[in-house]
């Protein structure tokens, strides 16, 4: 296999200071330091101290804002002069400094209103809003530490979760209890669909703050997994809701609630069916005889800019055919299907509609129809005006607009693959203007978009952070970056390993694959070293960026110290490579994967410092499912494998996730039988350690407990090990006892 050197394409591509090919060593001293856990991992009690140096920043309409502990500083973004604004002390002696209003630190300070002199602070159990002008409070809000708090600037209103129910306050504090029937069972005002299709909250309000949508969730229908919390003298049964793929699942409907009508109205969705007065849900068993094109997901709520309608995204359960919809907001009725996407795979919409600021008929849609995520502009009938953004790479990010230049800024990989780079796009050209040198970038706009603040780092820079300008027209000057902090290096003085990346070719001998190696800080290429595979390896992630140490996990560092090298390749499936490369796996998640994994394992034996005969892999979750995939699929290659939460079957994942890449189990029996690992446990032939949070709710234990038993009817002998109380993360310090016992694995049987 040819390895494909990315050294020159780096410098003409991506003007990186560094060949992706050539380590990037720290010299090394007798004093080097070396790593432990409590450094390296973010449960560490030293872990904060080794991060680079960083700044609490927000925007105050065009005026940059430092929001440190003890104060609040504006900056200039010519300059970088900083200028107190006020202190904490100041802000508790306005405030009264009781219980209820005491203020602990500023680092989480907003500035709501561009054009007015009121910053907004609190705890967990209120938050007010101060005059600092006036050095006086003019709103409290003592509703801060309730579930699914949702407060609106401009009508000072909040919509929030409590027992069960959804309440709003005004901004006279009036209290509206939305809900009667919110349970376990039927819940209100919080995220739905297992926060798939970019769903991460539940109430919506309107851009004049008088209206909120919010979702309604029926999962009473939905099977119980039977989840035990252990910790009670005697243990108690706590269950989760869990579809599971093929099985029935919920059903989601959108209420919207008036503050001056102090009503509700559900939106006549697809799902609803009308009797009299009464609005029912229709839920969505899976059945042989019943369909699975039903429309069963929505998604992306968006409000015009009047507030006066509603618009979504609606998705079938096949997620093959996707509709954008207006309705309604005072009737619920149903206005007009204004797009609709289809696919012999699936469509998978992330992203609500945005109106252009300039132009209340105009909105921006985002979508990768031409099979890259590209941004589209469509006028309120439905008519598609013109393609903004085209070629072989990916809008990653919509920032928001230049209002006075006619701009969106966006975040995008178009000078690298590995990149994320801003730019200014033009509305009605398509020009696009670079914002910034290349790297991975973090930029949020200021009020009027004229300007952003950036951080950001690259293979060689752990972090630095600018002020751009996203304004090009008609300058007098070009005004450069005004740089705010270039963090040193806080590895300085530990024994660093080497970081380096590059490319092959995937198993269809077409397609760039990126890697990464860590390898040991005296790297001889005359040794060889025990090597392990890191895998993930499944959609909505890829490890390799072209950030500080090309993104590498702090692990490998530590393994790296140990005298290992480590390597992870970014397998077809992953994301931010085009629509093709991710559903490449679509109906056999595992399979095109492992074929490219094995690609990088032909790579690593053409290399003499690698020892094959001491070859181990690792992942979390998918990259669980990978690992445990590799080591029962090439048994003969991988002596060693610790699987993290893996998935084992997918008919025991959740609906949403599962059947958007595998289908049902009732439609695609072949693919769910191939990807199954239940059958493959007697190949079990090296040693391989799986780990699982005990109330992991993501990955159920159903799987990894699956296969204990397959292995004991097929006589193979894996390691097992749980985490009491955890999900499917380790959280806090049990992090850093998670990564000992991955890393004690391998020194056990790799080494």
């Amino acid at each position: 296999m040819k390895n494909n050197s990315l050294s020159v394409r780096l410098a003409r591509l991506v003007g990186l200071a560094i060949l992706a090919t050539i380590a990037i060593p720290t010299p090394m001293t007798a004093q080097d330091k070396l790593f432990t856990l409590e450094d390296l991992n973010f449960g560490g009690t030293n872990y904060a101290n080794m991060q680079p140096k960083n700044m609490f920043l927000t925007w105050w309409g065009d005026r940059l804002i430092q929001t440190d502990v003890e104060e609040c500083n504006t900056i200039d973004a010519l300059t970088g002069k900083k200028t107190k604004l006020f202190t904490l002390d100041e802000i508790n002696l306005w405030a009264g400094s009781n219980d209820e209003k005491y203020v602990r630190h500023l680092m989480n300070a907003t500035f709501p209103y561009p054009d007015k002199p009121l910053v907004q602070v609190g705890n967990r159990k209120a938050v007010i809003l101060v005059d600092f002008e006036q050095k006086k409070i003019v709103w409290q809000d003592s509703l801060a530490g309730q579930t699914a708090n949702d407060w609106n600037a401009v009508s000072r209103a909040t919509a929030y979760v409590e027992n069960n129910q959804l309440f709003v306050v005004d901004a006279d504090e009036h209290k509206h209890q939305l809900t009667t029937d919110g349970s376990r069972e039927i819940v209100y005002g919080q995220s739905v669909h297992r926060n798939e299709f970019g769903i991460n909250k539940g109430t919506f309000w309107s851009p004049d703050g008088q209206r909120l949508a919010f979702y309604r969730m029926d999962q009473s229908m939905v099977t119980d997994y039977p989840q035990v919390d252990i910790f009670p003298r005697e243990a108690t049964y706590e269950p989760d809701k869990y579809p599971m793929a093929g099985e029935t699942t919920h059903t989601v409907t959108i209420g919207v609630y008036d503050i001056n009508t102090n009503e509700v109205v559900f939106l006549n969705t697809p799902n609803i069916i009308k009797g009299g007065n009464a609005i029912s849900p229709v839920y969505f068993p899976l059945k042989s005889d019943s369909p699975t094109d039903s429309v069963c997901y929505f998604t992306n709520i968006a409000w015009s800019p009047d507030s006066k309608t509603i618009y979504m995204f609606e998705l079938n359960r096949k997620q093959n055919d996707c509709r954008l919809v207006s309705y309604n907001a005072t009737t619920g009725e149903r206005i007009a299907e204004l797009y609709r996407e289809t696919s012999d795979k699936y469509v998978e919409p992330l992203h609500p509609i945005q109106f252009l600021p300039w132009d209340d008929t105009k909105f921006i849609m985002q979508s990768q129809k031409d099979g890259y995520n590209h941004l589209y502009l469509f006028d309120t009938s439905g008519k598609e005006l013109k393609q903004i953004t085209k070629g072989e790479w990916v809008v990653m990010e919509v920032l928001g607009f230049n209002k006075k230049q006619k701009t969106v800024i966006i975040a995008s990989n178009e000078k690298y693959p590995l990149n994320r780079d801003l730019y200014a796009v033009d509305i009605n050209t398509g020009t696009r203007t670079s914002l910034c040198a290349s790297g991975v970038h973090q930029g949020v706009l200021s009020s009027s978009g004229t300007l952003l603040y950036d951080k950001w780092s690259d293979p060689t820079t752990p972090r630095k952070i600018d002020i751009l300008w996203t304004s090009y027209k008609s300058s007098k000057r070009k005004i450069g970056p005004q740089n705010l902090l270039t963090a040193p290096d806080p590895w300085q003085g530990y024994r660093q390993p080497l970081f380096e990346s590059g490319t092959i070719k995937a198993a269809d001998d077409q397609t760039d694959l990126y890697y990464r190696f860590v390898k040991p800080h005296d790297f001889s290429p005359a040794k060889k070293y025990p090597t392990v595979v890191y895998v993930y390896g499944g959609p909505h992630a890829n490890n390799v960026q072209a950030s500080w140490h090309w993104a590498s996990r702090t692990w490998e560092t530590y393994m790296a110290q140990k005298g290992y090298i480590v390597f992870i390749l970014d397998n077809r499936g992953s994301q931010y490579r085009g629509r093709d490369f991710e559903q490449a796996t679509f109906h056999q998640l595992g399979q095109i994967e492992m074929q490219d994994q094995m690609r990088g394992v032909d790579y690593l034996r053409t290399l003499p410092y690698v020892d094959m005969n001491r070859l181990g892999v690792h992942g979390w979750s998918f990259g669980g499912f990978m690992t445990i995939s590799l080591m029962t699929n090439y048994p003969d290659v991988f002596k060693v494998g610790v699987a993290g939460g893996p998935v084992i079957d997918w008919k025991w994942y959740e609906v949403m996730y599962g059947e958007r890449y595998m289908g049902t189990p009732q439609d695609n029996p072949e693919g769910y039988a191939k990807t199954s690992l239940i059958a493959k446990a007697g190949r079990l032939k090296g040693k391989l350690q799986i780990i699982t949070g005990y109330n992991d709710n993501t990955v159920v234990p159903q799987h990894c407990l699956s296969f204990l038993d397959a292995c004991v009817k097929a006589g193979t002998q894996p390691d097992f090990f749980a985490y009491p109380g955890e999900e499917h993360n380790m959280r806090g310090h049990a992090s850093v006892h998670l990564h000992e016992r991955i890393t004690q694995y391998f020194e056990d049987y790799l080494k």
